[in-house]
């Protein structure tokens, strides 16, 4: 991995930028385990993620493909006369089930702008 020396003058910047990349790794890594495992547990497949092939199912979805399916997901925040509004995109069902078969709980999603 190529590191520029943009704001990396610090050692401990550079040590501090490694350690991210690495906890950043693991979670990629992570994610795709336990989804391919519950997966694997239910004989199921994961159909809808794959960019331009939205019938094709698979029993081994990639971490990319599955933050590819979890795009245009946003989350908005609005001061209208002094008052704070947000507003969350809501799940299709596709990004629902990726939740799910990550075990994250549907309401940790929603209960981001409550």
């Amino acid at each position: 991995m190529s590191l520029t020396p943009l704001f990396l003058h610090d050692e401990q910047r550079v040590v501090a930028l490694i350690c991210l990349l690495k906890i950043a790794l693991r979670v990629l890594v992570l994610m795709q385990c336990v989804v391919r495992r519950h997966l694997r547990q239910g004989r199921a497949t994961l159909k809808g993620i794959s960019p331009g092939q939205p019938g094709r199912q698979t029993t081994q979805p990639t971490t990319e493909m599955m933050l590819w399916a979890l795009r245009g997901v946003t989350l908005s925040r609005m001061t209208i006369d002094g008052k704070r509004f947000y507003y969350l995109t809501p799940l299709n069902a596709v990004q629902k089930r990726i939740l799910i078969l990550m075990e994250v709980p549907l309401e940790i999603y929603t209960g981001l702008v409550t």
